[in-house]
């Protein structure tokens, strides 16, 4: 399936992304031949982990504050505890991901990324998954959880894709390619 022409929001923090859960999405929609975008809070660049241990850093193409949620066919989240733990915290990411909800458009969660949406109310009523430790929270937030390696939710206005796990990543990132392709 080709995506060509359609572009991809990627939004991170500044720093504790699981690495895999960044690269092997953005891959998968430069290889179907959209465009990825790296969106941040802040200018500069993201430190990527693998799990604790800091690994490669990435450039940020545009802030949350300046990046457009309408020019978008699909946003990623991606995970790692501190990254989503960082995330919701940031009003700008916040108010980037509620102007993308309300496009109707794919959103894509794995692991730890989903935190952002329960603060922006965006899972109440959803079915989706994500790391076990956060079943509580979502649960807690009005969704359901479960402990599937993919989840695509079609409620609710827009498609919502989840994983578990880096295990996870090459159905989330086959739905992605699908989901971004159907848009």
């Amino acid at each position: 399936m080709t995506i060509a022409g359609r572009k991809v929001a990627f939004l991170v923090s500044k720093e504790g992304i699981e690495q895999v859960e960044l690269t092997e999405p953005w891959k998968a929609v430069e290889e179907a031949g959209g465009t990825p975008q790296l969106i941040s809070p802040e200018a500069g660049t993201v430190q990527g982990f693998n799990h604790l241990d800091p690994a490669d850093t990435f450039p940020v193409d545009v802030t949350a504050a300046d990046a457009d949620p309408n020019a978008y066919h699909a946003l990623v989240l991606p995970g790692g505890v501190a990254n989503g733990d960082l995330l919701r915290w940031q009003d700008s990411a916040r108010q980037f991901v509620r102007g993308f909800l309300a496009t109707g458009r794919p959103v894509a969660v794995i692991c730890h990324g989903g935190w952002i949406l329960i603060d922006v109310d965006g899972v109440r009523g959803r079915r989706l998954t994500s790391w076990p430790s956060m079943a509580v929270d979502f649960r807690n937030a009005g969704a359901e959880w479960v402990d599937e390696q993919l989840v695509v939710d079609n409620a609710g206005g827009h498609p919502l894709i989840s994983s578990r796990k880096p295990d996870d990543l090459p159905a989330f990132c086959q739905e992605l390619v699908a989901q971004v392709g159907k848009d």
